[in-house]
């Protein structure tokens, strides 16, 4: 039995940010990654940032992941094993998983749970062709491992990670033959849909895959325009020879880890699907057990690391450690979610966490 007093179960941006907090306050961290290599999403982000300086606004994801690293190597108190999978939480506490091969109990005193979002996917005939990916593989194979998935690729999504994505394939290189989206109007920001329409890629508001073609692999795409409805136009199709299809369609969070752990979770559709119910701090109503990105609810990666530094923040703070401004670090980290959270693109997270968070009394009054 491995003793930790806190257990991040995730190295993404949220859990990396986590470790790094719960460590300076002087204690000792365990991280476990599934993958064989740390910084989730942000390995594959060659873009820069939005926010402020605290979020590293205008530095690449990738560089983000570098500074994090050296930041975590640094402190002598975290622990990391990677290629590990989390495999159940106990009612008493205890924490199973397997690493490298070999099964492992873990006691830990706190846990972070930041084990991130997974891919939505899309239903139309022969949708399981090779060529069709999620944008996250697509991101993985072109960022981490350099290969190119295909020639020409029709892009289905034209929210950030979508429009994001399209640039990232022109890079490289590929194609990148048209972006469609079922909604009315684009999701992403204005900013990232305006550098794929000067590079000449179309974007198509209120279409959908209608089907794929192909015998041994994906050859054709043919799309179709929706009503009010949602229901497709006959007659409004339009056929594309591709090779890739990638669909960024939204991500679901990954909380199955909180639904065993006996966590109250709650369907909230602005957040991206079952999300866990919280206090300001990202503790849960399992007394212990925090969390921290996209596992609370599907927004940017500057929100997740925020995120994890405040659940590292209160962890620690709820061992008994004591740290230096804890009020006012805590209180500057919820202002730079506010603030990330502000405006009209805001509006939906905001609406979602309303369903999910709750309130102090302090708050109340």
């Amino acid at each position: 039995m491995k003793q930790v007093e806190i257990l991040v179960v995730g190295g993404g941006p949220a859990g990396l940010c986590a470790a790094i907090n719960a460590a300076q306050a002087g204690a000792k961290v365990l991280v476990l990654e599934r993958n064989e290599d740390l910084g989730g999403q942000l390995i594959k982000q060659t873009h820069m940032f939005f926010g402020s300086e605290k979020q590293h606004a205008s530095v690449r994801g990738i560089d983000i992941a570098s500074i994090l690293f050296n930041k975590i190597y640094e402190l002598g108190n975290i622990e990391i094993y990677k290629n590990a999978t989390v495999l159940a939480i106990y009612d008493d506490g205890i924490v199973s998983a397997e690493i490298n091969g070999r099964y492992m109990k873990i006691k830990p005193e706190r846990i972070i749970v930041s084990t991130g979002a997974s891919e939505k996917t899309l239903a139309f005939p022969n949708n399981d062709l090779p060529g069709i990916y999620g944008a996250g593989a697509v991101q993985t194979l072109m960022n981490v491992h350099g290969v190119k998935p295909g020639d020409n690729v029709l892009m289905v999504g034209a929210g950030n990670i979508g429009l994001i994505v399209s640039y990232q394939l022109m890079q490289a290189g590929v194609n990148v033959k048209a972006i469609l989206d079922a909604a009315p109007e684009i999701g992403g920001y204005l900013v990232h849909a305006s550098k794929v329409r000067r590079m000449g890629v179309p974007i198509y508001t209120g279409y959908t895959v209608k089907e794929a073609y192909g015998k041994d692999y994906l050859e054709k795409a043919t799309i179709v325009k929706l009503n009010d409805k949602w229901e497709p136009i006959e007659g409004t199709e339009k056929d594309f020879d591709v090779d890739v299809l990638c669909i960024s369609v939204g991500l679901s969070p990954l909380g199955e880890l909180l639904w065993q752990a006996g966590c109250e979770m709650r369907y909230v559709g602005q957040l991206g699907g079952f999300v866990p119910v919280r206090t300001e701090n990202l503790e849960t109503t399992v007394e212990g057990i925090f969390v921290a990105g996209d596992v609370c609810g599907v927004e940017e990666a500057t929100s997740a690391m925020v995120e994890g530094y405040l659940a590292g923040l209160t962890a620690a703070d709820s061992l008994g450690y004591e740290i230096k401004d804890f009020e006012e670090r805590k209180q500057d980290y919820l202002e730079q979610l506010q603030s990330l959270r502000s405006g009209h693109v805001g509006d939906k997270i905001r609406a979602g966490l309303d369903q999910v968070t709750i309130k102090s009394e302090a708050a109340v009054v």
